[in-house]
């Protein structure tokens, strides 16, 4: 075996011997390392030094969110998540008692919790919402809304009143929060980030779902516009488009899609709420300072093998 010559490689500067660390030049401290409130997340690596400070990392630190729908499911885990990460978080959901828990939950991982107990399907209701959230926040950074529910049947089984009732509830009411928001964000002049929730049922074609699927494509469709509308504003817009995830509705699912979710993904498995609410910190965080009008897909490989459940209209059985 040839030993290579080191005689003639350059010697390390001083300092950068072994046993000493270097020391940046002032002014290049990594964002937020040794300010105030800075910490570091408990984890199986938390203290070995190999573990990236979680907080400094997504940018988030006392920064003020709100999550609509953040009393159960994916809002309760993006609610968590972004607490997590050094956020302050109002939990606005419609039963007050699902948004105490949270803002419990949110309070005892070391950042403020605010309940707040609202209908977002009531147009009235919004702007005091937005406001609320923002005067007992101390501003508004972040809003993450997570509302939203398929009505199943075909087509020509859907009443125009499920119809409009669809595009209520997946479309119309997202239109109303976000442009509060973005008023609020502009108002306070520091830009912001907001996150929807799409679905890859807005993707393709929607058996059983055509309502919701319509609803999705046009949420799909205003976040892309509101991205490059409020770009200018410092405001980002993008949405994750959940695939079949575990959530308190699931259960409402057909059994056939169920045995289909588990068997035919590509990853064998149905997505968890936690993995929604990384997707939001994501967004949300600085870490997606450069990214707007995306739509995030969350759905275990199921656009890319374009499958559809067995045994229904539009699928290959």
């Amino acid at each position: 075996m040839t030993i290579p010559d080191r005689s003639n490689l350059p010697k390390p500067a001083a300092g950068l011997r072994s046993g000493h660390k270097h020391r940046p030049m002032a002014g290049t401290m990594p964002p937020g390392r040794g300010h105030p409130g800075h910490r570091r997340l408990a984890g199986p690596h938390a203290g070995d030094g190999n573990m990236a400070d979680e907080v400094s990392l997504f940018g988030l630190a006392g920064r003020k969110a709100l999550i609509i729908g953040g009393g159960q499911g994916m809002g309760e885990s993006t609610a968590r998540f972004l607490a997590r990460a050094g956020a302050d978080v109002a939990v606005l959901d419609v039963v007050a008692e699902r948004a105490e828990r949270v803002a419990t939950v949110v309070n005892g991982l070391g950042t403020r919790g605010i309940p707040l107990v609202g209908d977002v399907l009531d147009d009235s209701q919004i702007p005091r919402l937005i406001t609320e959230a923002a005067d007992k926040l101390g501003g508004l950074d972040v809003m993450v809304s997570i509302v939203g529910a398929a009505a199943w049947g075909t087509l020509l089984d859907t009443t125009a009143e499920v119809w409009d009732q669809q595009l209520a509830l997946n479309l119309r009411y997202f239109f109303l929060v976000a442009s509060e928001a973005a008023r609020a964000m502009i108002a306070r002049g520091s830009g912001g980030a907001i996150v929807g929730i799409a679905s890859v049922d807005g993707q393709r074609a929607s058996p059983m779902r055509g309502a919701y699927g319509a609803a999705k494509a046009g949420l799909i469709g205003l976040v892309q516009t509101m991205a490059v509308e409020w770009a200018g504003h410092g405001i980002r817009v993008n949405a994750i488009a959940p695939g079949h995830i575990v959530t308190p509705r699931l259960y409402d699912t057909p059994q056939r899609v169920e045995l289909y979710a588990n068997s035919l993904l590509p990853m064998r498995s149905r997505g968890e709420t936690d993995d929604i609410g990384k997707a939001a910190l994501f967004l949300s965080s600085d870490m997606a300072r450069y990214i707007t009008g995306t739509i995030l897909d969350v759905d275990g490989g199921l656009l890319a093998a374009n499958l559809f459940p067995r045994g229904l209209p539009g699928s290959n059985a």
